[in-house]
């Protein structure tokens, strides 16, 4: 299917299949699925910050001119990268709390597979095939809490919010260098200043092990608490 992407958001038109108007001329050399595809092995092996028209220009054999042809500019290229690397969610279980569990679950493992989703940016509510897809089997889940299409909306993005902020903590935690909090030589310089320095319920909670920072139960933790206030959204409505 070919259409004048006119003044559509980058990336929109061919996220959705829909081709830019032929122009006379040699036939396209590439296709958009071996550039996207070509941007999402940058991705993966180097980072999000190896994802360029120049590197996939070298990598296909073309100049970097010559993917104009194909994408109109970097953004769009990130945007139909970004849809095809999230891919499609799971299917998710009966039951609305169940269904958020998984959904969110999934997110975090992507996002452990492909830390480099986290540096896309946002640059608006998503309208890309794939995320959209991640968007509507939560909401249909949703669809039977009795909450309104606002409310449910608002839920998913808090569940969205959540996903993201703990696959960014891991992703930080599980790059960091240097001595852990825990360690012995921390725990003898910090805890008589904290005594002294009157951070007694610090101190309780660095000698009990509670403070320290490693990632525990902290993704079933906060999440519980946010299907705990939807729950409580539902009862009032």
């Amino acid at each position: 299917m070919t259409e004048d992407r006119g003044e559509l958001p980058p990336g929109l038109a061919l996220s959705w299949g829909v081709q830019p108007v032929q122009r006379r001329g040699p036939k396209p050399a590439l296709t958009i699925e071996q550039i996207v595809d070509t941007g999402i092995e940058f991705g993966d092996r180097d980072g999000f910050e190896a994802i360029s028209l120049q590197r996939i220009a070298g990598r296909l054999g073309v100049t970097t001119n010559a993917m104009y042809r194909y994408v109109r500019s970097k953004e769009e290229l990130i945007v139909l990268v970004h849809d095809k690397a999230i891919g499609l969610p799971p299917e998710l279980p009966d039951g609305w709390r169940a269904a958020a569990i998984a959904w969110v679950d999934a997110q975090v493992k992507q996002y452990a597979e492909r830390p480099w989703l986290l540096d896309v940016p946002i640059r608006g509510a998503p309208t890309t095939p794939n995320i959209l897809r991640w968007v509507e089997v939560m909401l249909a889940a949703l669809a039977e809490t009795g909450l309104s299409q606002h409310d449910n909306l608002g839920c998913v993005l808090l569940l969205d919010g959540w996903a993201r902020n703990y696959a960014g903590l891991a992703r930080q935690l599980g790059n960091r260098e240097g001595t852990p909090v825990q360690a012995e030589q921390v725990g003898r310089f910090l805890v008589p200043r904290l005594v002294e320095g009157g951070y007694p319920t610090v101190a309780s909670l660095y000698l009990n092990a509670e403070y320290e920072d490693e990632l525990d139960d902290d993704l079933e933790f906060g999440l519980a608490r946010i299907l705990d206030g939807i729950d409580v959204l539902i009862g009032k409505r």
